[in-house]
């Protein structure tokens, strides 16, 4: 979630597996009446450790919105 007015670009968050993470919601898409500011559907956690998981990918957090991830098998 980012609960203020500027976009977050190149946010590093940890998560627990590597892979593609799929983009599920983002608030700020245009059907919701955002700008549609996102990270193009998903993106790949890299081999970087972050907030205490093994894994991260590197975010672009909308204005004013929520983003949930969800990763894909394989």
């Amino acid at each position: 979630c980012n609960f203020t007015p500027v976009p977050r670009t190149g946010y590093r968050v940890g998560v627990p597996l590597p892979g593609f993470w799929q983009e599920r919601l983002n608030s700020d898409a245009a059907i919701y009446g955002g700008s549609n500011m996102g990270n193009s559907g998903g993106l790949m956690a890299e081999d970087v450790a972050s907030h205490g998981h093994p894994f991260s990918p590197v975010l672009t957090l909308p204005p004013l919105a929520t983003i949930i991830l969800e990763r894909l098998p394989g």
